[in-house]
C-alpha cells in the first residue's frame, strides 16, 4: 500500500492505541523507503476522517473544566488536556501527509515523521496519566486544532500557515508556563510531567520548523511574499490572535524570522 494511503488508514482508526501502533509502524516502514509522488486522492476518501474514540466528550474550549495543577485531580485534568492535544496532533500530521497531492516526497516524509513523534508524546502522557489513576477519555476535550484542519482542508498553504506555525507554535509559548507551575507543585507526578514536557517542547520546535519550511516553500512556489501573506490568511480563516508571553528563543529555533519576532513583540499579527 502507498504510504500515504497507509496514513489515511491510520487516520481513520478510532482506538488510540491502534492509531499509535499503526502510525509508529508506518514511520518505521518509510524510514528506508522513498515515497512516490503520484496522486492518491479519490472522490469520497474523506469518509471516516478523522477517526476518534467516543470519549473524551468534545466540548467548546470555554466548557472545558478547570485544570488547576495544585490538586491531584486538577493535575490529571491538565495532563489529560495535553494528551488530547497530542492525540489530535497525530491526526493532524497524518492528515497533512495524506490530504495534499502534488507535494515533494520530503514533505510526506516530514509529516509522517512528525506523526510518529506525536504518537510517542501521546504514549508518554497516557502512561503517566494512568499512573495517576485516570485514562484518556476520563475528562472532556475541545476541538480547536481539528477545527482549523477542517477550515484549511482545500489549501495546503493555509494549512502550513495556520496549523503548525500558528496553533502548534502556541505550544512553544505555553509549555514553559505550565512547567513552571508544575515545578512549584513539586510532587513526583508533577515533576514527571515536567520531564515529559521537556521532550515534547524539544520535538515541537522541530515540528513548527517543518511547518515554517513548507509554508515558505509553498509561498515561493506561488510567487507570493510569505510574511505579507500571513496576516491575510489569519483574517481569511479566522485564526486566533496570538497573545504574549512568547517563547522567542524557541520560536527562533523553529525558524521564525527576525521581522516576525519583532512583530510579535509589538503585538502585530505575525506568527
Amino acid at each position: 500500500m502507498h504510504p500515504r494511503l497507509s496514513a489515511l488508514a491510520a487516520l481513520r482508526l478510532t482506538d488510540p492505541e491502534e492509531k499509535v501502533a499503526a502510525t509508529r509502524a508506518l514511520a518505521t516502514h518509510i524510514a528506508s523507503e522513498t515515497i512516490a509522488d503520484d496522486p492518491v486522492r479519490v472522490p469520497g476518501d474523506e469518509l471516516g476522517v478523522p477517526g476518534r474514540p467516543e470519549r473524551p466528550l468534545r466540548v467548546s474550549a470555554m466548557a472545558v473544566g478547570k485544570r488547576s495543577p495544585f490538586n491531584t485531580e486538577g493535575r490529571a485534568a491538565l495532563v489529560h488536556s495535553i494528551c488530547h492535544i497530542e492525540f489530535n496532533a497525530i491526526n493532524l500530521a497524518l492528515d497533512a501527509a495524506w490530504r495534499y497531492d502534488g507535494m515533494p516526497a520530503r514533505y510526506y516524509q516530514d509529516w509522517l515523521r512528525v506523526a510518529d513523534e506525536e504518537a510517542q508524546h501521546f504514549t508518554l502522557l497516557h502512561a503517566h496519566l494512568q499512573t495517576m489513576g485516570w485514562r484518556y477519555g476520563d475528562f472532556t476535550g475541545h476541538d480547536g486544532l481539528w477545527s482549523m484542519c477542517e477550515k484549511t482542508r482545500d489549501d495546503v498553504l493555509a494549512r502550513m500557515a495556520l496549523v503548525p506555525r500558528t496553533l502548534e507554535a502556541r505550544g512553544l509559548d505555553a509549555t514553559p508556563l505550565i512547567q513552571a507551575k508544575l515545578k512549584r507543585v513539586n510532587t513526583p507526578d508533577a515533576l514527571r510531567a515536567v520531564e515529559i514536557l521537556d521532550i515534547i517542547l524539544r520535538d515541537e520546535v522541530g515540528h513548527v520548523a517543518i511547518g515554517n519550511h513548507w509554508y515558505r516553500w509553498l509561498c515561493e512556489r506561488a510567487g507570493i511574499d510569505a510574511e505579507a501573506a500571513y496576516p491575510e490568511l489569519v483574517a481569511r480563516y479566522e485564526a486566533p490572535r496570538l497573545k504574549p508571553p512568547f517563547n522567542l528563543e524557541a520560536r527562533t529555533r523553529a525558524g521564525f524570522s527576525d521581522e516576525e519576532l519583532k512583530a510579535l513583540g509589538g503585538g502585530g499579527p505575525a506568527p
